[in-house]
């Protein structure tokens, strides 16, 4: 089933979502197949739970958007333990839909976490599986991409957005 993706200002986008503690049940099954069909539907590479209204730490992530079953990750109470040099590109997000600005990451990472059968994992990721993760992990985190914005981008993002709302566009 897609589910709606919450949009910028919703309280659960920035705040830290709570640890998974169950793991191969029904529900969290229900939940991530959900967070893929939506995920696919937005044209997205990833999707962490709260940006569907869920306060768990588990994100998806298919840099192939799709084309390649192979490339499918699933990330549950996930942690970076390292990082290595820089990129910057540009990004965007589902839940800030329209706005893109370039942010500067870590090129390769490892990320520590759980699979959805509570198994432990350790995936290495660089270029844009590695801005992936750290994206998705951001969100679980409470933390957005404009939050790497310098103060004056963040600010002119937010005044569109207050606009956008005021005009009823941004639901």
């Amino acid at each position: 089933m897609v589910r709606k993706i919450l949009r910028y200002g919703e309280p659960v986008l920035e705040q830290r979502a709570e640890d998974v503690t169950e793991f191969d049940t029904p529900e969290l099954r229900e939940l991530i197949s959900d967070m893929w069909e939506t995920m696919y539907a937005a044209k997205g590479v990833g999707l962490a739970a709260p940006q569907v209204g869920v306060s768990k730490r588990i994100s998806v992530i298919d840099v192939s958007v799709g084309e390649d079953e192979s490339k499918k990750i699933v990330i549950i109470n996930p942690e970076i333990t390292s990082k290595e040099g820089k990129q910057t590109g540009e990004e965007g997000c589902l839940s800030i839909p329209g706005f893109r600005e370039p942010v500067t990451r870590a090129n390769c990472v490892t990320v520590r976490a759980k699979n959805d059968k509570g198994e432990d994992i350790e995936l290495p990721g660089e270029e844009l599986l590695a801005r992936a993760f750290q994206h998705e992990i951001d969100h679980l985190n409470g933390i957005l991409f404009i939050n790497h914005l310098s103060a004056l981008k963040r600010d002119i993002i937010r005044r569109k957005i207050k606009k956008l709302q005021k005009a009823g566009e941004w639901d």
